[in-house]
């Protein structure tokens, strides 16, 4: 029996998961932790390699061939199965973390990153949709947690290691550190996972995937190049601009012909998902740009070590991840979300101004704190982004609403990083002439070589020092008052949005959706059974088996209900097996046995209970009543034309509710 042939799902035990997942974790943890390792990086790589105007394609060159990838990578593993696909990504993703270890310039490591980022799209894409292979939906909300947790950890971990690295190692062990993590998850991959054979033909649309790539690279290079390596009234950049414009041109085509297309036009009609998909694009463009020139200007201008600035960075992801939080707590308990994004949108606003703000005399409290502020509106708006498009639309676009949301953040991202960097390079060259104008210099160093290499700032003499690190100062922190506009103009499209009442099984994303500037691709069914998954475990096992027996109008404790579902849906069983297996706690099998037996509704044969015909036909209605209350958490997308997909769900879900984890005592 091959890998790809194997027990399904539902039969799988959580031991025999608990290796597979920790290898797919495994897996994350590389792409994840390749978004935020390099930040802190950068600017030791400057220095060694040169280049100081190429340091946003270091990261640019990976969100875009994630970007670029991510639909194809869940296609293809639906038609060809998902096992070998995610061997190759790691691969992959593996040969571009060695080939970036020994990269000689600044070039190289660009396409490197670029291979990096093809396997990386494939780790993020398919680890997760792994799980639905693994793990019965009725399971699949507990595991998914912990990918959440992973883009979690890494936001925290990743410029705190990345700047480890450098300082003790070398900057080239920030991709050499991926080489044994993915051989271990590779290996255990080959060994111990096994899923069932399961392949969902496609018409893959390589056209349109290709064009919207294309079409995010142009506006990258215009908004890269454009003022720096090219004037922009240069032919270069309006070739560029006019090539985009014909490419999307033709992506509207293509998509509106396509039997699945990536980004379907219709989509658009949807007002809160446009204004999304807006907001999103916002957000990346100043989440990511932001964490990529921090560091430089932390460890450039006020001399901080590489592992120090990482620290520094913390205030900001913490703050990121306390709001996001708080945020989707308040929303889950209060069903209004419209106040969050515009609180977010206008603090992120101000994060931005006060970023502006800082000077080579700021003291660390005081960056700490705008650090704070700037992280603090992050989180209050990326978690709503995600829950609003997914509650605007139909059924059959929801996993369109999400993809479509986290690729414009993705794309946001891209350019943000890219035009961050086009106006640090562009204003560095000219102020630091003018501050070393005048000055007497040591041998070597010049205007041109300190943008090279900042590391030189530490032989010129103080006084020139001084003007070198203003300049330096003034570079990276005007950007952050330039891109606050846009981020104002977020915070008016928020006052757009309608609030909509929510929809029951509209979850708040996790870490996964909202932390990471990469896409998420997901089906509409993968989307309804991770929330209805998670609500499984979030209204509680006592109290859904209080609902089941009330809505089937049948008085029963939760612990009999749970207990007559059992032996309804697996046969005759040995309650003393269950205790003995320390699966159930005694007195829940003993009270759930003794009630049933008292209602006359199973009986024993030998040691095994078994249910009477009376106890047959309460089991059908406490079944009914189950399929009703998931019925009802879908709402309006519960219609009479509903797929089949959704039919079938919930009727996995609620046949695995009799093998379900029996209910807490009271």
């Amino acid at each position: 029996m091959s890998g790809e042939e194997a027990a399904s799902p539902a039969s799988t035990g959580t031991r025999g998961v608990l290796l597979p997942i920790g290898a797919l974790l495994l897996g994350l943890l590389l792409a994840a932790l390749d978004q935020t390792i390099v930040a802190t990086a950068l600017p030791t790589i400057v220095s060694d390699l040169g280049g100081m105007e190429h340091l946003s394609w270091v990261v640019t060159a990976y969100l875009l061939a994630v970007t670029a990838v991510t639909p194809l990578w869940g296609k293809l593993g639906d038609q060809y199965g998902r096992k070998r696909l995610f061997q190759t990504a790691i691969v992959i993703f593996l040969v571009g973390s060695a080939l970036c270890g020994i990269a000689q310039n600044m070039p190289q490591l660009i396409g490197y990153r670029a291979v990096q980022g093809v396997g990386g799209g494939g780790l993020i894409t398919l680890s997760m949709a792994i799980v639905g292979d693994l793990v019965p939906p009725r399971e699949r909300g507990r595991y998914q947690g912990l990918f959440g947790a992973v883009f979690g950890t890494t936001s925290v971990l990743g410029p705190l290691l990345g700047g480890f690295f450098t300082e003790h190692l070398n900057w080239r062990w920030v991709f050499y550190i991926n080489l044994p993590i993915g051989v271990i998850a590779l290996v255990v991959i080959a060994l111990a996972l096994h899923l069932p054979v399961s392949r969902h033909p496609h018409t893959i649309d390589y056209l349109g995937t290709f064009l919207i790539a294309a079409v995010a690279t142009c506006v990258v290079l215009v908004t890269s190049l454009g003022g720096t390596s090219w004037p922009w009234n240069s032919a270069q950049v309006y070739g560029l601009a006019v090539l985009a414009a014909a490419l999307l041109a033709c992506f509207v085509a293509v998509e509106r012909r396509a039997a699945e297309p990536v980004l379907p036009p219709s989509i658009f009609a949807v007002r809160n998902f446009t204004l999304c998909a807006a907001i999103s694009f916002v957000i990346g463009f100043a989440m990511f740009g932001c964490m990529t020139y921090l560091p430089t200007f932390l460890q450039v201008v006020h001399g901080i070590t590489p592992t120090m600035s990482g620290v520094h960075m913390l205030p900001m992801v913490l703050g990121v991840l306390v709001s996001s939080t708080l945020s989707g707590q308040l929303i889950t308990h209060t069903g209004h979300w419209k106040v969050f994004p515009v609180l977010g949108t206008a603090i992120t606003t101000v994060g931005m101004v006060l970023l502006h703000r800082m000077t080579p005399d700021s003291s660390q409290w005081e960056m700490i704190a705008y650090f704070a502020v700037f992280g603090l509106g992050l989180g209050l708006v990326l978690q709503v982004l995600v829950l609003v498009a997914q509650n605007a639309v139909r059924y059959a676009d929801l996993g369109v609403a999400t993809s479509g949301v986290t690729f414009f953040r993705s794309v946001g991202a891209s350019v943000g990083v890219a035009v961050f960097g086009a106006i640090f390079a562009s204003r560095l060259g000219g102020k630091l002439a003018d501050a070393l104008r005048g000055s007497r210099l040591p041998s070597g160093v010049t205007p041109q070589s300190l943008k090279h290499d900042p590391q030189s700032i530490g032989r010129l003499p103080p006084q020139a020092r001084r003007g070198v690190l203003d300049a330096y100062s003034s570079s990276i922190t005007d950007v952050f008052l330039y891109a606050s506009p846009l981020a104002a103009l977020a915070f008016l499209l928020t006052w757009l949005l309608r609030e909509q009442k929510l929809r029951r099984s509209v979850q708040v994303p996790d870490e996964s959706e909202t932390l990471g500037p990469c896409p998420v691709e997901r089906s509409s069914a993968d989307e309804v059974t991770r929330a209805l998954s998670r609500l499984c475990s979030i209204e509680g096992r006592r109290d859904l088996y209080v609902r089941i027996a009330a809505t089937a109008g049948i008085e029963l404790a939760p612990a009999a209900t749970w207990m007559l579902l059992r032996v309804h849906h697996d046969g005759p069983v040995e309650p003393a097996l269950l205790e003995d297996a320390g699966v159930v706690p005694r007195r829940v099998v003993v009270d759930g046995s003794r009630e049933l037996e008292e209602r006359g509704l199973a009986t024993r044969a030998g040691l095994e209970l078994v249910a009477t015909p009376r106890g047959e036909q309460a089991a059908r209605e406490l079944t009914d009543a189950r399929q009703q209350l998931l019925s009802d958490l879908l709402g309006d997308w519960w219609t009479p034309d509903r797929p089949s997909d959704l039919s079938e769900l919930v009727r996995q879900l609620n046949a695995e509710t009799g093998r379900s984890e029996p209910p807490r005592a009271a």
